[in-house]
């Protein structure tokens, strides 16, 4: 990809305060989870004398309602939540640009059979088919990032397929075609580079998504399984005490809060970024 593109990404996140504000923040969000275990706290480890104690020098996010330390079960379900948003994206993005390409590439019958497919399953709810699966497959993190990147790869697809019907008319690639070169040739070494942009993009915003997927179906105890911790399911144990400790709710529901407007932020960053007519004059 142009070197310049990547130059205007990075000029215009250091023209915005806002955006290194969310690059900040997901750092400290990442290495937070990826270094847990420094919080002293074993998230599962209860204390009946301990229970709900206000945020304090001892637990600085108090502790909940078993008397297990908040701050650890914040940071070890930051590891869940994170991790399902990074995985569901890799593989959302991968079946939509994969779809996307083949589809805008080839076009005719193929095209229209692909889309027809992608009109119907985007015509059905999908968080109603979010919970049914979730009901019938055993909840893991495993199931729920299969189940949520099921449900997220069509957008991906829909302007991956723009785009590539876009690119497959320039000269380059009718040359390469011309050439003899063969469509999978075509597809690596022509098509996909400029579709860079447009993944990374895309692929972005599915992590902002799919967190808030992973914290609904943990809210609603679709999620994750007790005694291990997500955002959601943080929130989901916090119903019962909202009067009487409310910083149950308060630090997952921000943590969540954070981490997707951080993950938009960064999109529209990128976006703009890479398409120059958009940068600030």
């Amino acid at each position: 990809m142009n070197r310049s593109k990547w130059k205007n990404v990075k000029d215009e996140l250091f023209a915005n305060g806002l955006g290194v504000a969310a690059l900040l923040t997901l750092i400290v969000f990442t290495l937070g989870a990826v270094f847990a275990f420094l919080s002293g706290y074993d998230p599962n480890a209860m204390e009946a004398m301990a229970r709900l104690k206000p945020p304090g020098a001892g637990h600085w996010f108090g502790t909940d309602d078993y008397g297990r330390d908040y701050l650890a079960r914040a940071l070890y379900g930051g590891r869940i939540s994170l991790l399902v948003g990074f995985a569901s994206m890799i593989v959302a993005t991968g079946i939509g640009a994969t779809i996307g390409v083949i589809s805008g590439y080839f076009g005719g019958w193929l095209d229209n059979l692909l889309m027809r497919m992608l009109d119907v399953i985007m015509s059905i709810p999908s968080f109603l088919i979010l919970l049914l699966l979730s009901v019938y497959l055993k909840p893991s993190v495993g199931n729920l990032i299969i189940i949520i990147a099921l449900l997220m790869w069509m957008n991906v697809a829909r302007v991956v397929r723009a785009e590539t019907m876009t690119i497959k008319e320039r000269e380059y690639v009718l040359y390469a075609k011309a050439s003899g070169q063969s469509a999978s040739g075509i597809i690596w070494r022509h098509i996909l580079p400029g579709l860079v942009p447009v993944i990374i993009v895309g692929a972005t915003n599915n992590i902002a998504s799919a967190i808030m997927m992973e914290s609904s179906l943990s809210f609603l105890g679709f999620g994750v399984q007790p005694p291990n911790a997500t955002w959601g399911s943080m929130l989901n144990s916090a119903q019962g005490y909202i009067a009487q400790a409310p910083y149950l709710a308060l630090f997952p529901g921000l943590l969540i809060l954070l981490t997707v407007l951080s993950f938009n932020v960064l999109g529209d960053i990128l976006r703009v970024g890479f398409e120059p007519k958009l940068m600030r004059r």
